[in-house]
């Protein structure tokens, strides 16, 4: 007798929730960057008291280093949006205008794969 099967073709969308559902959502829960962290603390709190953005924030590195989570958690912080877009879906100068025009004030943009630019 044949067992039914209990498995799902997790779709794209499926495996950007679940992403989004396993990153950190607090900075106790972001684990290592202890210097980056602390940094960052800094910057945000100066900002915060100056009822300013943060603002030029260049985050680099290797793939899974936490850079989209950082974004994450400053945006968080602030209590901003943010905006993610990539590198290669900025073809041309209008691109970036379109995007920036469409920012609210204080909003945090994060250009994954910017090195495609």
């Amino acid at each position: 007798m044949a067992e039914e099967s209990n498995k799902k073709n997790i779709t794209r969308d499926d495996a950007s929730g679940l992403d989004r559902t396993l990153r950190p959502q607090t900075w106790e829960e972001y684990i290592g960057q202890t210097k980056i962290k602390e940094n960052l603390r800094i910057l945000l709190t100066a900002a915060r008291e100056r009822g300013h953005a943060a603002e030029h924030v260049l985050l680099y590195g290797p793939p899974g280093l936490g850079k989209t989570t950082l974004a994450n958690l400053i945006a968080k912080t602030l209590g901003t949006n943010m905006r993610i877009t990539s590198g290669p879906a900025i073809e041309r100068v209008g691109d970036l205008a379109a995007i920036l025009t469409n920012l609210s004030p204080g909003d945090v943009l994060f250009i994954d794969e910017i090195h495609r630019l």
